[in-house]
Protein backbone atom coordinates (compact mmCIF):
# COMPACT_ATOMS: atom_id res chain seq x y z
CA UNK A 1 0.00 0.00 0.00
CA UNK A 2 1.24 3.47 -0.87
CA UNK A 3 1.44 5.96 2.02
CA UNK A 4 2.42 9.47 0.94
CA UNK A 5 2.45 12.99 2.31
CA UNK A 6 1.46 14.40 -1.08
CA UNK A 7 -2.18 15.25 -1.96
CA UNK A 8 -2.08 13.06 -5.10
CA UNK A 9 0.11 10.47 -6.80
CA UNK A 10 1.61 11.50 -10.12
CA UNK A 11 0.53 9.19 -12.93
CA UNK A 12 -2.50 7.95 -11.00
CA UNK A 13 -6.10 9.10 -10.79
CA UNK A 14 -8.13 8.97 -7.58
CA UNK A 15 -11.21 6.83 -8.27
CA UNK A 16 -12.61 6.89 -4.75
CA UNK A 17 -12.05 8.91 -1.61
CA UNK A 18 -12.31 6.93 1.58
CA UNK A 19 -12.34 8.01 5.21
CA UNK A 20 -9.77 9.83 7.28
CA UNK A 21 -7.51 7.18 8.75
CA UNK A 22 -5.55 7.85 11.92
CA UNK A 23 -3.60 6.11 14.64
CA UNK A 24 -1.74 7.11 17.77
CA UNK A 25 0.83 5.35 19.91
CA UNK A 26 1.82 6.39 23.41
CA UNK A 27 4.87 4.52 24.59
CA UNK A 28 6.36 4.64 28.04
CA UNK A 29 10.05 5.02 28.57
CA UNK A 30 11.71 3.21 31.39
CA UNK A 31 14.04 4.63 34.03
CA UNK A 32 17.22 3.67 32.15
CA UNK A 33 16.06 5.29 28.89
CA UNK A 34 15.16 8.45 30.81
CA UNK A 35 18.50 8.49 32.62
CA UNK A 36 20.61 7.94 29.50
CA UNK A 37 18.57 10.47 27.52
CA UNK A 38 19.36 13.07 30.19
CA UNK A 39 23.05 12.15 30.00
CA UNK A 40 22.93 12.58 26.20
CA UNK A 41 21.31 15.99 26.67
CA UNK A 42 24.32 17.06 28.73
CA UNK A 43 27.15 15.50 26.72
CA UNK A 44 25.53 15.52 23.29
CA UNK A 45 24.91 12.69 20.85
CA UNK A 46 21.98 10.61 19.81
CA UNK A 47 19.79 8.61 22.18
CA UNK A 48 19.53 5.16 20.65
CA UNK A 49 16.88 4.05 23.15
CA UNK A 50 14.55 6.92 22.28
CA UNK A 51 15.21 6.50 18.56
CA UNK A 52 14.30 2.83 18.76
CA UNK A 53 11.11 3.59 20.69
CA UNK A 54 10.10 6.23 18.13
CA UNK A 55 10.81 3.89 15.21
CA UNK A 56 8.74 1.13 16.79
CA UNK A 57 5.85 3.51 17.43
CA UNK A 58 6.00 4.91 13.89
CA UNK A 59 5.96 1.45 12.30
CA UNK A 60 3.04 0.39 14.51
CA UNK A 61 0.84 3.36 13.66
CA UNK A 62 1.65 3.25 9.94
CA UNK A 63 0.59 -0.40 9.90
CA UNK A 64 -2.66 0.51 11.67
CA UNK A 65 -3.35 3.33 9.17
CA UNK A 66 -2.74 0.89 6.31
CA UNK A 67 -5.14 -1.67 7.83
CA UNK A 68 -7.86 0.98 8.22
CA UNK A 69 -7.46 1.99 4.57
CA UNK A 70 -7.67 -1.65 3.41
CA UNK A 71 -10.87 -2.17 5.42
CA UNK A 72 -12.34 0.85 3.62
CA UNK A 73 -11.56 -0.71 0.24
CA UNK A 74 -8.72 1.67 -0.52
CA UNK A 75 -5.20 1.04 -1.83
CA UNK A 76 -3.37 4.23 -0.81
CA UNK A 77 -3.30 6.95 1.83
CA UNK A 78 -2.57 10.52 0.74
CA UNK A 79 -1.87 13.68 2.70
CA UNK A 80 -0.16 11.74 5.47
CA UNK A 81 0.95 13.72 8.50
CA UNK A 82 3.20 12.37 11.24
CA UNK A 83 3.48 14.11 14.59
CA UNK A 84 5.82 13.37 17.47
CA UNK A 85 5.70 14.56 21.05
CA UNK A 86 6.50 13.81 24.64
CA UNK A 87 4.29 13.84 27.69
CA UNK A 88 6.21 14.26 30.94
CA UNK A 89 4.87 13.16 34.27
CA UNK A 90 6.22 13.19 37.79
CA UNK A 91 8.43 10.12 37.39
CA UNK A 92 7.80 9.01 33.83
CA UNK A 93 8.06 10.26 30.27
CA UNK A 94 5.79 9.03 27.49
CA UNK A 95 6.57 9.25 23.78
CA UNK A 96 3.61 10.11 21.54
CA UNK A 97 3.52 9.40 17.81
CA UNK A 98 0.42 10.13 15.71
CA UNK A 99 -0.38 9.73 12.01
CA UNK A 100 -3.35 10.61 9.86
CA UNK A 101 -4.23 10.81 6.20
CA UNK A 102 -7.00 10.29 3.67
CA UNK A 103 -7.63 6.78 2.36
CA UNK A 104 -8.16 6.65 -1.42
CA UNK A 105 -8.46 4.13 -4.23
CA UNK A 106 -6.09 4.99 -7.08
CA UNK A 107 -5.56 3.59 -10.57
CA UNK A 108 -2.89 4.32 -13.17
CA UNK A 109 -3.79 7.17 -15.50
CA UNK A 110 -4.51 5.92 -19.03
Amino acid sequence: MLLTTTPYVEGYVIKKYGPLVASEAVMGTNLFRDYFAKVRDVVGGRSGAFQTALQEARMLILKEVEEQAKKAGCNAVIGMDLDYGEVSGKDKNMLVVAAQGTAVYIEPRR
